[in-house]
């Protein structure tokens, strides 16, 4: 989750970043010479300029876009907690950009507020962290105490950037003031990081306190020389992807006054789903052995004089003590860090934004926690696109919600579709009035058995089917697993080849029948598009659908598991990550089930073999129209 999980490529990310602030400041040009006439005309009857809107979005005022007259403020705001136990109330390090006309006192505007555990963070220091033992070794067999591993040491950012330019340039010219906090313990702000803790949520609340002028904020870290917020008009939006966007979720679910709105992007809304899959130990994409204490050890960037006295009682006695790598079961720790839980509190309206293909947060994260506001009968948006980690909606989306919510024009906004998804290999985004689509029905499938671990996926459920086994071995990929000459190691049913275009929309999900030869195994679940496709220019969504992961000891609770008398049946049902998907004519839906997943999963020694009962095991698919378009594309009479 790292900034985008430092957005895998540092060079890459600072070129990309570098290149959308050109193509911006080049768009904005252009913009602002087109609108100047119209805004000039109303700016001439009054003293101060004021917001302008058209269409139901906040537009560029030339007066507010001259970067050359913004005020950049520095500031502390007091919270209601010490988490760091100095025996003083922690404060949060905020930075802000505001226009210059604010200086009046006559013009009060709402603000877009970024908070982030990443603002303290070196880059170069973080690229020494990538090495593997800075993480937990996962080569080991399961149920097995993990060797400790290193925890790393990193230096705090002595520069104090006030925010992001691209932001400023994005929301500043169309009349919102920009500011940005760091959460506690990192950068400079007081406190300790905790990982989805109380304090995090309490953070951000107390700096849209301090906005609403509920709480005092002071010029200086220790000093006692008060600030206010007099140019906020008492409405305050959120956005931020990854962690800065659980951020969000972590300030709207203490039900704050003045947090109107917010659009998360790929957030963590449980931090057991993000670490653990129904009661596997599992790690997000490209990060193998990462878990709650290296994440900290990350993000802890604060007051150096702090952070062995905040490793003692937060990351060894808090966050080692209860993340429980030998087992993965749910417990009271896990259940404190999920938001779900906190979500009657919320009042803010929300844009969800997520991508399919995200492996590192996945989209069961975004969907469990949009499905429960839109329950609540909160205002909700949601914003599906088919690519990996972040995304926003488009700036239109983004401007009129804001609009709407912050500066309080009536635009509509209610009345916009409820769902955008942007289609596989376009840009623009389609509209739906619902996800999963109100059209889809589940549709289920059965496995049989084939020869050399290949079978069929069928409509038809056959009786007295047998069993097939694979033996575990996470020296393959799962991509490499797909190889014929890997079939040992699991077992493949493919589908009939599509005579039609066939869209799943929703969750899908498998129930097995299996036994094991040892106590303990891992599963894994891939759904796939086949053939593999491998040219150049080929994306992710072309051949992985969904998958999931699943511990088969919790098959009866996620709070305890019990080991698998060897050789013993047993049954269990799981979902795979929510999707919405086009599977192209002349492809194959291919289920693959196997046991250590080389990516996600511990390691534990080859050989451990996994028995299916196929007359045990089907797979449910949400299938847009239902049965008839499932066959229909089957080319099933």
């Amino acid at each position: 989750m790292y900034m985008n999980k430092m957005l895998k490529s540092p060079f890459f990310a600072l070129h990309l970043s570098r290149m959308k602030q050109h193509i911006y400041h080049f768009s904005m040009l252009i913009y602002t010479s087109i609108l100047l006439n119209d805004v000039l005309a109303q700016e001439t009857n009054t003293s101060v300029p004021q917001p302008v809107f058209k269409n139901g979005e906040a537009q560029i005022v030339p007066a507010f876009a001259n970067a050359d007259t913004w005020i950049k403020e520095e500031l502390w705001v007091e919270t209601t907690f010490d988490s760091d136990n100095d025996g003083k109330l922690d404060r949060m390090h905020v930075m802000l950009t505001r226009p210059a006309q604010t200086n009046s006192k006559e013009l009060k505007l709402p603000v877009v507020y970024m908070s982030s555990p990443y603002n303290g963070l070196k880059l170069w220091a973080l690229l020494g962290f990538s090495e593997k033992k800075n993480y937990w070794n996962v080569k080991h067999e399961l149920g097995e105490q993990p060797k400790a591993h290193r925890h790393v040491k990193l230096g705090t950012r002595k520069k104090r950037p006030f925010g992001s330019s691209y932001s400023d340039r994005t929301w500043v010219p169309r009349g919102y003031v920009t500011v940005y906090s760091s959460s506690p313990g990192t950068g400079f702000s007081d406190g300790s990081p905790t990982i989805g803790g109380e304090n995090e949520s309490l953070a951000p609340k107390a700096v849209i306190d301090w906005l609403c002028g509920r709480v005092k904020g002071y010029t200086t870290r220790t000093g006692l020389e008060e600030v206010t917020a007099f140019w906020c008009n008492g409405k305050v939006g959120m956005t931020g992807t990854s962690y800065d966007g659980t951020l969000c979720i972590a300030a709207a679910t203490t039900g704050v006054e003045g947090l109107e709105a917010i659009i998360p992007v790929a957030p963590v809304t449980s931090f057991y789903h993000y670490y653990r899959s129904n009661g596997l130990v599992r790690s997000p994409e490209g990060y193998l052995g990462e878990d709650m204490d290296v994440l900290y050890d990350v993000i802890n960037t604060g007051d150096k004089s702090k952070r062995k006295q905040n490793n003692r009682f937060v990351r060894d006695s808090i966050l080692l003590k209860n993340e429980d790598r030998i087992t993965g079961d749910y417990n009271d720790f896990w259940a404190s860090r999920d938001y779900l839980s906190k979500i009657d509190n919320m009042k803010a309206a929300m844009i969800m934004a997520h991508g399919f293909n995200d492996w590192n947060v996945m989209t069961e994260q975004s969907y469990r926690f949009y499905a429960a506001a839109k329950a609540k009968g909160l205002p909700v948006q949601m914003y599906y696109h088919q690519g990996d980690h972040g995304g926003d909606p488009s700036l239109t989306m983004m401007n009129r919600w804001f609009t709407r919510y912050l500066h309080g024009i009536e635009n509509g906004v209610e009345k916009d579709p409820a769902v955008y998804i942007v289609r596989e290999h376009e840009y623009k985004p389609t509209v739906y009035s619902s996800y999963p689509d109100e059209n889809a029905q589940d549709v289920t499938i059965y496995p049989h058995k084939g020869v050399s671990n290949t079978g069929h996926l069928v409509l038809v459920e056959k009786e007295k089917n047998e069993t097939d086994s694979l033996i575990d071995n996470v020296r393959y990929s799962g991509k490499e697993l797909l190889e014929v000459k890997n079939e040992a190691h699991r077992l493949l049913f493919v589908s009939p080849t599509l005579k039609e275009d066939l869209r799943i929309s929703g969750v899908s999900t498998i129930k097995i029948r299996l036994a094991s030869s040892k106590p303990a195994a891992n599963l894994s679940v891939w759904l796939v598009a086949l053939p593999w496709e491998t040219e150049k220019g080929t994306v992710v969504y072309d051949n992985i659908i969904t998958r999931a992961w699943a511990d088969p000891q919790n098959r009866e609770s996620l709070t305890k598991g019990e080991p698998l008398a060897p050789n013993t049946f047993y049954d269990l049902s799981f979902n795979l990550m929510p999707d919405d998907q086009v599977i192209p004519k002349g492809q194959q839906i291919g289920l693959m089930i196997f046991s250590s997943d080389k990516e996600f999963t511990l390691w534990p020694d080859p050989g451990t073999v996994l028995t299916v009962d196929l007359d045990g095991t089907q797979l449910t698919l949400p299938v847009v129209g239902g049965e008839n378009a499932y066959k229909k594309a089957m080319g099933i009479e």
